[in-house]
């Protein structure tokens, strides 16, 4: 059980990791370039705002205010003291050297921020911003400087400050709220595919214990099937598969037991008259005579079953072959009957054969001696299970491109429900005569092998009609 539950969960393991892996990685690459996408977006607006100010502001005093040095000076300390955004962005006039002269908050006044973009500034003469720490206080800020100018020369730097503390919650804010997202979507998938892996998990361990079931011994176990899908497709496969090895080992079992009563059957005949012509000393011929015959039956009998068992052996194993040559049909099938004929008139069985036409010029492509070995057997066959009817009929017809061969008997028939297995290899159905259950099998085989069809069928008033279908040389060859 330990083992079955370690497959179980290497089944959800490794579906996990092959389909939700590449899904994580896509989510989280998904959600880190939303966060920098928003955090970017944020940023930039704040720089954005903060330069146009910084530039609007210094273009101001370049343009109307730069009269004269000390001019500049009082308009700066009357702007700082005007300036409307006081409450959240600094502003910040600063001489050549980086010294602050004005301010709005007048705690940094004589401080030098010495932060990087004021000496960008009065190198390049642009507008410049930076975002990083106050080198004075440590705190988060960003700030943007432009040049003032009077008669050509830096006379200062006008530099606004704010603090990014709001915009750095508001980002992490918004990188939280997509991290969330992320989860909830990771959880749900997650939790979809452990419905789904458990879905299929379960059905599958329960076809698995059925076939190690199965493969223990237990033939025809059956697994209920509760699915309508692919997997109850799958149950359905393998129930079918358990019950034809069931049947296929009932009938093996069966055939064993059936070869083994039919060899000992002669055997123990053969035995007992050897042993009484042994033992008798009164040279009777008739008795001898007698006895020889009998020896000689069971004997012809053994070697019927061994060559059906040699047959069987052949199809199993790849082994049954043809050695095809154009084959007088109709001759086969009469040399059959008439060394039948005389055989079963000893036993009381009257062996009739009929056909259309007296003489057939088609020929066929087949194996003659394959051919009338399922003669053979179609009417022993027929004089084994039906000839308490006393009487065989055989029929030869030709029609549609093919010969049509008919075996009748008049015995008792096949009941219905064992009809459609009669063929199968080892089935003997509640039959009590003797036989091993594969010459119809073999019969069906060497049929199929020539292109036509062995059908079996109850005949109407009663009886068992075989009915045997053989393609002509040209369908034949038509279809190759």
């Amino acid at each position: 059980m330990a083992k079955k539950v370690k497959k179980v969960q290497g089944l959800k393991r490794r579906w996990l990791t092959g389909s939700m892996g590449p899904v994580l990685v896509i989510l989280l690459l998904v959600g880190v370039l939303i966060s920098v996408g928003f955090a970017s977006s944020y940023y930039n607006s704040a720089r954005s705002a903060l330069r146009a100010k910084a530039a609007a502001g210094a273009d101001y005093f370049n343009t109307y205010v730069m009269t004269s040095y000390r001019e500049y000076y009082r308009s700066a300390t009357v702007y700082a003291a005007a300036f409307d955004d006081g409450d959240r962005i600094e502003l910040q006039f600063l001489n050549s050297s980086g010294r602050v002269e004005v301010t709005t908050r007048g705690v940094t006044v004589g401080t030098y921020p010495g932060t990087p973009e004021i000496y960008s500034a009065i190198e390049s003469g642009e507008v410049k911003d930076y975002v990083g720490r106050d080198v004075v206080t440590g705190e988060r800020i960003m700030a943007a400087s432009s040049l003032l100018k009077f008669n050509g020369q830096v006379v200062g730097v006008m530099r606004y400050v704010t603090a990014i503390g709001n915009i750095d919650r508001q980002v992490l804010l918004t990188v939280l709220l997509v991290a969330g997202v992320m989860v909830a979507v990771v959880g749900l998938i997650v939790l979809s595919s452990m419905i789904f892996i458990n879905n299929v998990v379960a059905p599958v361990s329960a076809v698995s214990e059925a076939a190690k079931r199965i493969s223990g011994g237990s033939y025809g176990v059956q697994i209920p099937n509760k699915y309508s899908d692919e997997m109850g497709e799958l149950v359905d496969n393998i129930n079918d598969m358990s019950r034809k090895i069931g049947e296929s080992e009932r009938m093996k079992s069966e055939f064993i037991s059936s070869v083994s009563h039919e060899l000992r059957t002669p055997l123990t005949a053969i035995n007992g008259w050897g042993e009484t012509l042994l033992a008798d000393e009164s040279n009777d011929v008739q008795q001898l005579k007698r006895g020889v015959q009998i020896m000689v039956k069971e004997s012809r009998r053994l070697t019927n079953m061994v060559e059906e068992l040699l047959q069987f052996s052949r199809l199993e194993d790849g082994r049954f072959t043809l050695q095809v040559e154009d084959t007088d049909l109709q001759a086969e099938l009469e040399d059959a009957v008439y060394s039948y004929r005389e055989l079963f008139r000893q036993d009381g069985i009257a062996l009739e054969y009929s056909s259309d036409r007296a003489e057939y010029s088609e020929v066929i492509s087949g194996d003659p001696e394959r051919l009338k070995q399922v003669f053979c057997n179609l009417l022993d066959n027929a004089a084994k299970h039906g000839g308490g009817g006393k009487r065989i009929t055989v029929h030869l017809t030709q029609r549609d491109g093919e010969y049509v061969i008919t075996i009748r008997d008049f015995g008792p028939g096949i009941p219905e429900a064992e009809l459609p297995y009669v063929k199968q290899k080892f089935y003997k159905g509640s039959s009590k005569a003797r036989g091993s259950g594969i010459g119809l099998a073999v019969c069906d085989e060497i049929v199929q092998r020539h292109g036509g069809r062995l059908e079996i069928a109850n005949a109407e008033g009663g009886g068992t009609v075989v009915t045997v279908y053989l393609p002509l040389k040209k369908q034949t060859e038509a279809a190759l």
